[in-house]
């Protein structure tokens, strides 16, 4: 599981579940002073009436006679009914009781919200706004997963026209990657100035490799030129063509680039963060 936030000091476990956060009432009742019971909460009417219409907006497998039985009896004094018994009955899929490792009670993020107002309205707006925080750090490192995986999609479309391009037929692995390393100099040197091994050579104590210490406008500008390269490559442009229409192009974007506050932006939360491209 892994994810978890803290609320005026005490932790809340989250568990995804089918691609969405159901929060930890289990750990949530920590929090109450006295002898309190997800149970209690669940007998009352106006819960019941709450998950009722919850269940009705999200849920299309959502037993609505169970239900009208179940809404009946609430709030009276012999009324009780448990988590497993509530979605074994509704088919309910906002709550639900999890045995083993990480066992619990756990609620999806609207319901788990509602909950904590029974702890206590201050408790209630801390959860969402820890909540929320731990989303905008998933959100800023969705970011850059998909930054990467952009790169990745771009290389292959590079890699593709050079196969196409540059490849004779019955070429040996090592004459293969010769011709990939070549291109991927072209970009280097259009862009750092450098081929790879020149780079290097220049830092024997660095791990990793030029683009490895990349800033953000420079991945940005090498996404650009990989997409660019590829056009000019399936144009039949050679080589040393290529280099100086890139180096041109590189020099236009870069100072762009690094005149972008948006960009300046993400090279901050980048440093606050300390989330890299690895």
């Amino acid at each position: 599981m892994g994810k978890s936030v803290e609320v005026q000091g005490t932790e809340v476990s989250i568990l995804t579940r089918d691609n969405k956060d159901y929060i930890s009432l289990t750990d949530m009742v920590k929090a109450k002073d006295g002898n309190f019971f997800i149970s209690d909460w669940l007998r009352n009417r106006n819960t019941v009436e709450f998950l009722g219409i919850w269940e009705q907006i999200h849920n299309p497998c959502f037993n609505y006679g169970e239900f009208a039985i179940i809404r009946s009896n609430a709030g009276l004094n012999s009324y009780k009914i448990s988590v497993k018994e509530w979605t074994e009955k509704t088919n309910a899929i906002g709550i639900f009781a999890k045995a083993g490792r990480y066992g619990g009670t756990y609620a999806y993020k609207d319901i788990a919200f509602e909950f904590g107002m029974w702890i206590s309205p201050e408790f209630k707006i801390y959860l969402i706004k820890e909540f929320e925080r731990l989303k905008e750090k998933e959100n800023e490192k969705l970011g850059w997963n998909a930054k990467r995986e952009l790169a990745k999609v771009n290389y292959h479309i590079h890699t593709d026209a050079i196969k196409e391009n540059l490849i004779p037929k019955e070429l040996t692995s090592k004459q293969v990657s010769v011709i990939y390393a070549s291109e991927a100099d072209v970009l280097n040197v259009a862009l750092f100035g450098m081929t790879a091994k020149q780079w290097r050579d220049n830092n024997p104590n660095l791990k990793g490799n030029i683009r490895d210490y990349a800033n953000v406008a420079e991945l940005v500008c090498l996404v650009n030129l990989e997409n660019l390269n590829s056009v000019y490559i399936n144009e039949g442009i050679n080589s040393k063509d290529r280099l100086v229409k890139l180096n041109n192009i590189a020099i236009h974007q870069m100072t762009l680039l690094t005149e972008d506050n948006r960009i300046k932006k993400i090279e901050n939360i980048a440093k606050d963060k300390k989330l890299y491209l690895e």
